[in-house]
């Protein structure tokens, strides 16, 4: 094969990578990324964070309308709390089958209102989610409209659960409306282009 027609090939993949991002974008129509970046301490305060705002703080009273608060002083597990009903994280399996721990969520999960949430204090242990890589969970908060919003985020955990960090989390704008579970917006057409830099350092 001619070193046209492998561009030409590659370049069409890189193009339906590039439509896929444009698809995720029109199933999350409205949705609003906070790269957040944000490392959750192991102590028994953690981060409050309110999403909307993209702000974050040691303690509740230093967060105005905080939303989530993921926490713990564990190596084995991570607790989260979120604000008054209807904000809550998508509930699923935790140890021994019972649902009680914040889901740690696949690729393409709708998060709506037909999904499970929890508001008090739960616990997801080192095997409900995964060590050493990013886990998805989704959530639901009151928004500054008074109106019920949803979202994901991607958290990483490191050797153990006492280490992780916040690396984004997305919302929906339009009040009620679900959101799919996905990639952080851009990472597809990313992968594209680090696969053209491989075939020039080739070429």
């Amino acid at each position: 094969m001619s070193i046209s027609n492998r561009l030409e090939k590659h370049f069409a993949v890189c193009a339906a990578a590039v439509a896929t991002v444009a698809c995720v974008g029109t199933a999350n129509a409205a949705l609003v990324t906070w790269n957040a970046n944000l490392v959750i301490p192991n102590n028994i305060d953690g981060q409050y964070i309110n999403v909307e705002t993209q702000t974050a703080g040691s303690a509740a009273g230093n967060v105005a309308g905080w939303d989530l608060n993921p926490y713990g002083t564990s190596t084995t597990a991570m607790s989260w709390f979120a604000a008054a009903a209807p904000s809550g994280c998508v509930m699923g399996l935790g140890q021994g089958g019972a649902t009680a721990a914040v889901a740690s969520l696949s690729g393409g999960t709708l998060v709506s209102s037909a999904s499970t949430f929890g508001n008090t204090a739960s616990s997801v242990t080192a095997g409900g989610w995964k060590l050493n890589q990013a886990n998805y969970f989704g959530f639901r908060f009151l928004g500054a409209d008074a109106l019920t919003h949803y979202g994901f985020g991607q958290m990483t955990i490191g050797a153990t659960m006492g280490v992780r960090t916040l690396n984004y989390v997305s919302f929906e704008t339009t009040a009620g409306a679900s959101v799919t579970v996905a990639p952080a917006p851009g990472a597809l057409a990313l992968l594209g282009l680090a696969g053209i830099a491989t075939r020039r350092r080739r070429a």
